[in-house]
């Protein structure tokens, strides 16, 4: 490529060559020195930018906190009726479900083996046998059967009245519970559950809304734009995954629990670890 250049004729060819030699180290220093603040304008960019999404990250994972409902404290699910099921973590949530929240119609599930959540199927007297299976594999994953990698275990189901804590020889230790009467049996309840995201839906009774109202309408729906995360049995996920756009499934394994729930954080999109290290059984995992 020709380049064209002004020559002073009243100088010599020296002293023409000196001065452009001086011109381009001059337009060289002007050309590092706007690079160089290219260079702090990017990087500035770059710093508010994960500022933003920093904050961004931060005001979701508060937003899930401050919206959680009372039974999130514990194991849960809703069935593919809408029937809530809970189950202690440790041996005290179990003794505080069995206080608080085991009702007169509620069915309690527990796996047939040392070391198990406590599930109370709210209503679950009045449940169809799909839902009592699907409470029966809950309880059948939040075990030690789990741990121990089993792929399936027994689980027994009884009502409000064959469960107590004491009988004629005193009180039985915490987390513990008498079983009295027959008990309903789900034999060889394969462990498997599923991780996904849905969008949480809060219920008011139109009757509430309007005392006037006619009974037995359908109740009003407020959907709250927030996600939140449901690990749930797997007979459970396979009657409602039509409306579930992503999920994981969950199997015993050898994955280590908090790397589990890192690769479930990272599948869904859900980015709060903690939350989701609490509602997942103990013991290694299988993801996929």
């Amino acid at each position: 490529m020709a380049v064209e250049a002004e020559i002073d004729y009243t100088k010599s060819a020296q002293k023409n060559a000196e001065e452009y030699f001086e011109k381009a180290k001059a337009l060289e220093k002007k050309a590092e020195g706007a690079n160089k603040t290219i260079k702090e304008l990017e990087e500035k960019r770059n710093k508010i930018s994960k500022e933003k999404d920093a904050e961004s990250k931060k005001t979701k994972v508060l937003k899930r906190i401050g919206k959680r409902e009372w039974y999130e404290k514990y194991n849960w699910f809703f069935a593919s009726n809408g029937m809530l099921a809970i189950g202690g973590r440790s041996a005290q949530q179990n003794e505080e479900i069995n206080s608080k929240y085991f009702e007169k119609d509620d069915l309690f599930f527990h796996a047939n083996i040392f070391g198990a959540s406590a599930v109370v199927l709210k209503n679950g007297a009045n449940a169809d046998k799909n839902v009592k299976e699907e409470a029966a594999q809950f309880a059948a994953c939040y075990s030690s059967a789990w741990e121990n990698e089993q792929s399936t275990v027994d689980v027994f189901a009884v009502r409000r009245e064959q469960v107590s804590k004491s009988s004629n020889k005193g009180y039985v230790s915490t987390g513990s519970f008498l079983i009295s009467g027959d008990r309903e049996w789900f034999r060889n309840v394969k462990l498997e559950l599923y991780a996904f995201l849905s969008k949480p839906e809060i219920e008011i009774s139109k009757t509430a809304l309007n005392t006037n109202a006619v009974l037995n309408l359908e109740p009003a729906r407020i959907v709250v734009d927030t996600s939140i995360l449901n690990v749930v049995p797997a007979l459970t996920y396979e009657r409602s995954s039509k409306s579930i756009i992503k999920a994981v499934r969950l199997t015993p394994g050898k994955m280590k629990k908090s790397d589990a729930a890192k690769e479930i954080a990272k599948r869904l999109n859900f980015d709060d670890i903690d939350y989701i290290m609490q509602h997942l059984p103990a013991g290694g995992f299988s993801v996929e």
